[in-house]
């Protein structure tokens, strides 16, 4: 790729291309001679040949909509004469391989494993998985002890005894607005259920003070009851009104906080493998780069990690629509396609019964930044996925038991789809974005990598690391992948991100409601 072209053609089948900086009508493309009729922005996209009305427009060598009119070559193409397809692409087979034995089912070949595995120096559990941080949780039950839990942590901020503590990484209460009216055995309640569970448990967190209310639907009780919390009795928990109202809890919650505290001061940072490594993949804020620099960039650095043995999630299935075929393909069995296929059935009919639809991407910063339908985003999203195999596909915050690259199901809403990956066991979050979305993902550290250098200029004490440099200077996709693989690393190993240092991480854990609240 030359940083001097204008536009850049993303396969040999497309008919259209994307600029490359903000081109005036009357300008002539480097590559093709097209003249523009008309202004373009910088990521929105050009017709490159006369485009009849109702053909399909191409991009990544694929159908990304319908033309609504006749386009000239030369013309911008957008929302106002591009159109979702109403039907998908014939030539596309987005159903998963029907051979009902998994011995005939198309095998995608697996990456060859790393000539020389890597470390990082991580926290080791008990239960064999090992932490990027040694925060310890204040996790609550219901949204009715949130303003307690956040009591206790504050109370711990201003003690002396924390400041002692020089091995944690900080006292993180984790709040949110469920828990009780709602149905206590339907998809919403065991989503929550499956959530709280992998925070509870997760490698990241030291120890787990958990606060509830005591009248929730989701009662402790319930929860510890379903199995040991935590392997080094390192769990701890209270109900506000057993315990004696807000003074009292505060009270008792901090002494149980400090005790936690002296046990989790005692963890240190040793050498792991990084197969022990669990990172989400996640992108927002999306534009028409996405797909050109951070997406496959961050592709490239996922298949370095699955190389190493490690595991890597790709998640919110509304931001694959139309695009499951590339996923399907790649799946390691029929079985692990059929999941997929299913799970995208599933929002079709939910989001149907809710009177919207799956085509009410891309939101409008999404359209500003140059991406026209959910096909077109779903595209480029698709490629934080890299190359590897499939392996897996789980349900929201379901643990992830394997390693490679696997699918967790979640809405596109990023503090939702990232709090589904930390649940399942992530305990690494890398972010890509075009618009340049500031959040922060506590307990998990978040790596922010931006699709373009102006936004990246804009935004340099938010973004970790610029992909736009894959355009404007030409970097290789290889290079670049291997610099976010390298700053995984170091960010795995203690290196602090631009989110915690900002203190980014205590109002980005989002539940996914489902069903009613009644």
């Amino acid at each position: 790729m030359e940083p001097e072209r204008d536009a850049i053609l993303m396969h040999r089948a497309d008919n259209v291309v994307v600029a490359l900086g903000d081109l005036g009508a009357g300008h002539r493309l480097a590559e093709t001679g097209v003249v523009l009729r008309e202004d373009v922005r910088r990521g929105h996209k050009i017709a490159i040949r006369a485009i009849s009305g109702g053909e399909n427009v191409r991009r990544y060598g694929q159908s990304i909509g319908i033309a609504r009119c006749a386009i000239g070559a030369g013309a911008h193409v957008h929302t106002h004469n591009l159109a979702p397809d109403p039907a998908p692409d014939p030539a596309l087979d987005l159903a998963p391989d029907p051979a009902p034995d998994p011995a005939r089912a198309r095998r995608p070949a697996g990456l060859a494993p790393a000539e020389n595995p890597l470390q990082f120096n991580g926290f080791h559990r008990k239960d064999g998985r090992v932490g990027t941080r040694n925060h310890i949780g204040i996790l609550t039950t219901v949204n009715c002890a949130g303003s307690v839990a956040r009591f206790i942590a504050e109370a711990a901020e201003r003690s002396d005894w924390l400041g002692e503590m020089t091995h944690v990484d900080g006292v993180v209460p984790i709040v949110h607005h469920s828990g009780c009216a709602m149905a206590g055995d339907d998809a919403g309640y065991r989503a929550l259920f499956r959530t709280l569970t992998g925070y509870a448990r997760h490698p990241n967190f030291a120890a787990i003070l958990m606060v509830g209310l005591g009248c929730e639907v989701m009662q402790i009780p319930d929860l510890i009851g379903a199995g040991r919390m935590r392997e080094d009795d390192t769990f701890r928990y209270l109900t506000i009104q057993q315990t004696g109202g807000t003074r009292r809890t505060v009270e008792r919650g901090l002494a149980i906080l400090r005790e936690l505290a002296e046990a989790a001061n005692r963890a240190r940072r040793a050498p792991a493998p990084l197969s022990r490594l669990t990172v989400g993949l996640q992108c927002g804020g999306s534009d028409s780069y996405s797909g050109i620099t951070a997406n496959p960039a961050l592709g490239h650095a996922s298949d370095l990690l699955v190389r190493h043995g490690a595991t890597s999630i790709l998640s919110e299935t509304p931001e694959i629509y139309g695009a499951q075929h590339v996923l399907i393909r790649r799946a390691v069995s029929a079985e692990v396609g059929r999941k997929l296929a299913e799970r995208i059935a599933w929002w079709e009919d939910h989001v149907a019964r809710n009177g919207g639809e799956m085509n009410n991407n891309p939101s409008p910063g999404n359209k500003r930044g140059g991406l026209t339908t959910i096909v077109e985003k779903s595209l480029g999203a698709v490629a934080k996925a890299g190359r590897a195999p499939l392996r897996g596909v789980y349900r929201f915050g379901e643990p992830i038991t394997g390693s490679g690259l696997v699918f967790m199901d979640s809405p596109g809403y990023d503090p939702c789809s990232v709090t589904g990956q930390i649940a399942s066991g992530a305990t690494l979050i890398a972010f890509t974005t075009g618009r340049g979305s500031v959040s922060g993902f506590k307990p998990a550290p978040g790596i922010k990598l931006a699709t373009n250098t102006q936004m990246y200029e804009r935004l340099r004490e938010d973004m970790d690391l610029n992909c736009g440099d894959i355009v404007t200077h030409g970097t290789s996709i290889e290079d670049k992948g291997r610099e976010i693989f390298d700053l995984m690393i170091r960010i795995a190993s203690g290196e602090r991100s631009k989110s915690e240092a900002l203190g980014f991480g205590g109002a980005e854990f989002v539940p996914w409601q489902i069903g009613a609240v009644m």
